[in-house]
């Protein structure tokens, strides 16, 4: 605690910096405060808010990286006062950022020669790098179908229903279609098949997932790449690929390095890979590459010369941070493949063993695949006495934050817990994890049946809504699974948006 006097005539004013002392009113939340205060004491009422907020380190729902080390951190700080956009008057930072792109675009197989510039940009975070991709896929649709003298104004993607939500972003900021592949129960992500049968002559691109934020799972691009390769020679269309490498690209080079879903496969055309996440660094940082110079149409790429010289840029967002592209750069030397590698392995290897320590309790049965992202995502067997909402609300007293969410349609019952494994979460954090799970499954046990308790509240909800009446509430007898999937399909009625986005 700082302490500042002010000395007027003969009176002495003492301030204390906590706002209980120094603030006799409540500080300002929505309107800027009429008078200034001391930095210090600016600083402790924010300071004391932000302990509110969850430790990062503890934040099993989050892929972002929460620890750098310190000698990075202080090259972030060291250049937090720099624009990037401003390249001419940061030429190195420039050329860091171009051998990032270089470094990725060799990572993923890109035909690229050792002296050729490779076609990528950095981005803030991998949604950036989806909308710009999308937008290539769109604008070279477009002008294939004008040469061909047919309309284009009906563009779509395929996915899986297990995508993020910033492609139902894109889909609908840029009046894209998105047909998804539905998902079932067992498979939860999208089927390579169903997937091509949805493509038509108005498909942009189908996006295949290299880590699902559902279960950490890879989607296999290769046989999409062999029927897509298939149905475009029946059809006489040129439908490519594009892989959202979000969670994945800093995890398959290193760890199943014959695993083929990059550029190897001649219909991938595009690449984004999240810097942020097992790029190891804070957020937000994110990358996209091409195969080629004639994958990113010329048309998409401005030029300004305002700055200082001719600047071709080709982003959404305009000004940005320098520090994280810096960041990326640090880790790349600093660990280069041998580390990279030793830390994803080592990633699976915590992975590898909260699996087995959660199963052991015999409460759950684990719905992620050992190959994959370094996650651990598993369901209840018994949802009678309570659910994974239950069980992730009372982690939170340790000061856990692990997620619980719904999947995706049409297999939206199965609700499940997910634990993201991160450079920072240790083999003892893991053991701690699970010790306090213990605890929480032995108090929750001795709960009565959730039949007698919380399903005729439920059944009550439902009723009450459908009918749009209250105070006259006449429970029915209805399963548990039943109950929750009236509630999900009501909800959903209404919000009409995915509720499953998780990060």
């Amino acid at each position: 605690m700082v302490i500042t006097t002010t000395v007027t005539g003969s009176d002495e004013y003492v301030h204390c910096t906590f706002a209980s002392r120094y603030a006799r009113d409540p500080i300002s939340r929505f309107k800027m405060p009429e008078s200034s205060m001391p930095k210090e004491a600016a600083y402790q009422v924010v300071n004391d808010e932000l302990m509110l907020d969850g430790n990062p380190r503890l934040n099993l729902a989050s892929f972002v990286t929460t620890w750098m080390e310190p000698e990075c951190e202080k090259l972030m700080m060291s250049s937090v006062n720099k624009n990037y956009v401003d390249m001419d008057e940061y030429p190195v930072t420039t050329e860091l950022q171009n051998r990032c792109v270089n470094m990725i675009a060799h990572l993923f197989h890109a035909p690229v020669g050792d002296d050729e510039t490779a076609i990528g940009v950095g981005t803030v975070g991998s949604s950036e790098a989806i909308m710009l991709a999308g937008l290539a896929f769109k604008r070279k649709w477009q002008a294939r179908r004008r040469e061909q003298g047919k309309p284009c104004d009906n563009p779509n993607i395929v996915t899986g229903a297990n995508v993020q939500v910033c492609w139902e972003k894109f889909a609908r900021y840029f009046e894209v279609e998105l047909k998804e592949v539905k998902l079932q129960e067992g498979c939860y992500v999208m089927d390579p098949c169903k997937a091509v049968d949805m493509v038509d002559e108005n498909t942009i691109c189908v996006a295949a997932i290299l880590g699902s934020t559902l279960t950490g799972e890879f989607e296999d691009v290769k046989l999409l790449n062999e029927l897509l390769t298939k149905k475009n020679e029946e059809t006489g269309w040129d439908v490519p690929i594009h892989v959202d490498a979000a969670s994945g690209g800093f995890i398959a080079p290193f760890i199943y390095p014959d695993l083929e879903w990059d550029f190897r496969l001649p219909l991938v055309k595009s690449i984004n890979v999240s810097g942020h996440k097992y790029g190891l660094v804070y957020p937000g940082v994110g990358w996209v590459v091409w195969r080629s110079k004639a994958d990113l149409p010329e048309e998409l790429i401005f030029h300004i010369n305002y700055l200082g010289s001719d600047q071709p840029t080709f982003t959404l967002n305009f000004s940005k941070g320098s520090s994280q592209i810096i960041a990326q750069y640090y880790q790349f030397i600093r660990l280069g493949f041998e580390g990279y590698k030793s830390i994803m392995e080592n990633c699976q290897d915590n992975a590898r063993m909260l699996r087995e320590g959660i199963a052991d309790t015999g409460h759950f049965e684990i719905v992620s695949k050992e190959v994959g992202v370094p996650l651990v995502a598993f369901s209840l067997k018994d949802t009678t006495r309570y659910s994974v909402f239950d069980i992730s609300e009372s982690l939170r007293r340790f000061g856990w934050i692990v997620p619980a969410y719904t999947m995706p349609p049409d297999a939206e019952h199965v609700a499940v817990l997910r634990v993201v494994i991160r450079e920072e979460f240790s083999h003892s954090l893991a053991d701690r994890l699970i010790t306090d799970m213990k605890k929480v499954l032995e108090e929750l046990d001795q709960l009565p049946p959730r039949e007698t308790t919380k399903v005729t509240r439920v059944n009550a909800v439902v009723d009450e809504t459908q009918s749009g009446r209250r105070g006259s509430v006449h429970p029915v007898k209805k399963s548990v699974s039943q109950a929750q999937r009236e509630v999900v399909s009501y909800w959903r009625r209404i919000s009409d948006k995915k509720t499953s986005g998780v990060c």
